[in-house]
């Protein structure tokens, strides 16, 4: 799993804890940080490793992956450092992943994501999705969240300003905003990544946001 210390890759992880015995052995965990204590111990089956995603080491044999990476321009700091990471980070761990004999892989996009797009943020999503779907995985499982609900200070994540602003303009109109488009809960998304995954259907699927909060609601 990359982006383990994230906002959807703790709920991953949260939701790899629920299986109770049939959840997965092991997790090998990959971050740029080292996850906070309560975090490394709620996930005891997860074998933390902390890496730098542009220079990658040979990954450890593994059935399925998880990509959970992802920042804004304005936390990156720059269109180039975004890029790195939601780009050129994503892409190295898929590559790196089916080295490792992974078949099945789930990564994080975003809602509106093309490569035609003009908007750069969105155009580098689907510019990643794109390059994800020539890695050769036999299932690939693209979502595309809507905006993220979540808390990001109790993983000692700097907030997101207008991310914040939206949920709170969003919040007393979330009945009335169409599925697609209505703000998502983090573990509701990861749900659905697993859930999907599981399901292992051959070839690239997209899942948008209305379709992740059926999954992730079925799943819970």
């Amino acid at each position: 799993m990359a982006g383990a210390t994230g906002l959807i890759g703790q709920q991953l992880l949260a939701a790899f804890s629920s299986f109770s015995g049939s959840g997965p052995t092991r997790v090998h965990a990959l971050a740029r940080r080292p996850p906070a204590p309560h975090a490394a111990r709620a996930a005891p089956f997860a074998e933390w490793h902390r890496v730098d995603f542009a220079h990658l080491p040979p990954l450890p044999r593994a059935a399925w992956a998880f990509c959970a990476l992802g920042t804004t321009i304005a936390a990156a700091g720059s269109q180039q450092a975004f890029r790195a990471i939601d780009f050129d980070a994503v892409l190295a761990f898929a590559h790196a992943a089916r080295a490792a004999g992974v078949t099945r892989l789930a990564v994080v996009s975003s809602l509106g994501a093309s490569a035609r797009s003009g908007n750069f943020y969105s155009r580098v999503k689907g510019e990643m999705e794109a390059a994800a779907a020539g890695c050769g995985f036999d299932s690939l499982v693209i979502v595309r969240p809507s905006l993220l609900a979540g808390d990001r200070a109790a993983l000692g994540q700097p907030s997101r300003r207008g991310e914040r602003l939206a949920l709170a303009l969003t919040a007393p109109l979330v009945g009335l905003i169409p599925a697609a488009w209505r703000p998502i809960g983090a573990a509701v998304v990861a749900r659905a990544m697993i859930a999907a995954l599981a399901e292992g259907r051959p070839g690239v699927r997209v899942i948008d946001s209305a379709e992740l909060q059926r999954l992730g609601r079925a799943a819970d």
